[in-house]
C-alpha cells in the first residue's frame, strides 16, 4: 500500500517582530541572505489539494498570495498572541468566494478570546466590506482537518497554556518553552519535530539552543527544524553551530510528512 503524506510548507518562521526587525539597523536584520527575511511564524499543511494552516499572523494574506494558496480546509490556532492570530479577518477571501464556512481549532481559552478580539464577525452592526465564515471548535482531542488526523499537544508558553499539532509523524510546537510529561508519549516515534528558538541564553517563554537540544535529545525525532527566529542569528550561522539533525527552517521550506 503507497504511503499517505502530506506537504509541510513554511509561510513564515519570524518571532513576533519578523525579521528584519523595523528599524533596526544590525547587521543580520540587514542581511542580503533571503533566508534571513523571516515572516511571522505560520505554516500550510498541503494534502492533495486540501490545505490546512496553523496560525494567522499579521502577514497571512501576503503568505497567501506569495504561496499561490487559493483555498483552505481548516485552520488550526496555537494560541491568542498577535503574532500568530492578528490575520483571522483575512480569512474572510477564502469563505467568501468559496462559499463555506471555515473550522478554527484552537483551546477554549484562545476559543473565547477569539471572540472577545473580532467580536464583529459574529456580532456585527452592518456587513460593510464582508466578514469571515468561521466556525469556533475546541481541540480538546483527535479531530479531523483536510482529511488528516491532528493531535492537539498542551505545552507551555512561559506562564501560558497553548497548543501544539501533531500530524502524521509531524510535531508542530511553536511558542514552546516546556513539555509538559503527560505530553511526551503524544511525542513517540516523529520524524519532524519543530519548534520554536529565539536566543543563545535562557528565554522565559521560549526554548534557547541549549533547550532545544535537549527536547531533541528527549524525544529523538529523526529531525528538528527551528522556526520563531529571531534577528540573533543568520541562516547560516545556524547551519554551521547545530548538529545535523537540528536546523534553522527557512520562509518557503518544504518538507514531506509521513500520515
Amino acid at each position: 500500500m503507497a504511503r499517505d503524506t502530506a506537504i509541510l510548507e513554511f509561510l513564515g518562521t519570524g518571532t513576533s517582530t519578523g525579521v528584519p526587525i523595523a528599524g533596526c539597523t544590525c547587521w543580520r536584520c540587514r542581511s542580503t541572505d533571503p533566508h534571513d527575511t523571516r515572516l511571522r511564524s505560520s505554516v500550510r499543511i498541503a494534502h492533495g489539494k486540501r490545505n490546512v494552516i496553523i496560525d494567522t499572523g499579521p502577514e497571512f494574506r501576503i503568505q497567501c498570495l506569495r504561496s499561490c494558496i487559493q483555498d483552505i480546509d481548516s485552520v488550526l490556532i496555537t494560541h491568542d498572541h498577535a503574532d500568530h492570530l492578528h490575520g483571522l479577518d483575512d480569512l474572510r477571501a477564502f469563505s467568501l468566494f468559496k462559499k463555506k464556512t471555515l473550522p478554527v481549532w484552537a483551546n477554549r481559552v484562545t476559543l473565547d478570546i477569539i471572540r472577545s478580539r473580532f467580536s464583529y464577525i459574529w456580532n456585527a452592526v452592518q456587513v460593510g466590506g464582508g466578514l469571515p465564515d468561521l466556525r469556533l471548535e475546541e481541540a480538546t482531542g483527535p479531530f479531523v482537518a483536510g482529511g488528516m488526523t491532528v493531535t492537539p499537544i498542551p505545552i507551555k508558553h512561559g506562564r501560558m497554556d497553548i497548543l501544539g499539532y501533531r500530524i502524521g509523524d509531524l510535531a508542530y510546537m511553536t511558542d514552546i518553552s516546556a513539555v509538559p510529561d503527560s505530553s511526551l508519549p503524544l511525542l513517540e516515534g516523529l520524524g519532524t519535530m519543530v519548534v520554536s528558538m529565539v536566543r543563545h541564553r535562557p528565554h522565559p517563554t521560549h526554548l534557547h539552543i541549549a533547550g532545544v537540544k535537549r527536547l531533541h535529545k528527549l524525544v529523538k525525532p529523526k529531525q528538528t527544524l527551528l522556526t520563531h527566529l529571531t534577528h540573533w542569528f543568520t541562516h547560516k550561522e545556524l547551519i554551521m553551530r547545530l548538529p545535523v539533525d537540528i536546523s534553522p527552517a527557512y520562509d518557503g521550506m518544504k518538507i514531506e510528512i509521513t500520515l
